[in-house]
């Protein structure tokens, strides 16, 4: 695979990795802030520090984490799958890609009540931060429009099924 085509396949795990730690961070600095700066601030008698921003970063970190993930899982193969018919090799390839094409639509709604809802809420802002409720919506937009494209390239050309590899499948024979 050539070397920018790889780079551009992996921003979105790029992006879900920072995210996953600017998580964990900003988990680590609300219960600093709340549990020893709170005792701190008393001791010595002075206005208490507001960490009311963190609960605000954590829920768009959330979003975009959630959405953006997901469709990393559908490409990947890694949401959980049940097998309980025994369909032949040519029925299962249909039911995929029927499987597929509604995660595809569905990531189309996704992403097209986002957009409204950007649109909606544009002229809105976080009460702790003031940012732009339309940054928390893209979330959807961006998670859908992924939704669609891996969920459509897994119709098109779908990677070679490795069970091997697919640790949650759960298989009934």
């Amino acid at each position: 695979m050539v070397p920018m085509l790889k780079l551009i396949r992996d921003i979105p795990r790029f992006v879900v990795s920072f995210l996953l730690v600017a998580a964990i961070v900003n988990l680590l600095i609300g219960v600093f802030l709340r549990y020893v700066m709170i005792e701190v601030t008393d001791w010595l008698d002075v206005d208490p520090i507001r960490f009311t921003w963190v609960e605000e970063v954590g829920e768009m970190l959330l979003a975009w984490l959630t959405l953006i993930g997901a469709a990393i899982g559908v490409r990947e193969r890694a949401h959980f799958t049940l097998h309980v018919l025994n369909l032949s090799p040519a029925t299962r390839v249909w039911v995929d890609r029927i499987h597929h094409l509604l995660i595809a639509g569905f990531g189309a709604l996704a992403a097209w009540y986002g957009i409204k809802l950007c649109l909606l809420n544009r002229t809105l802002a976080t009460p702790g931060l003031e940012i732009n409720l339309a940054v928390l919506y893209a979330s959807a937009v961006v998670g859908g429009l992924l939704l669609v494209v891996y969920a459509i390239s897994m119709i098109v050309a779908p990677p070679p099924r490795d069970h091997a590899i697919v640790p949650l499948e759960v298989r009934a024979e």
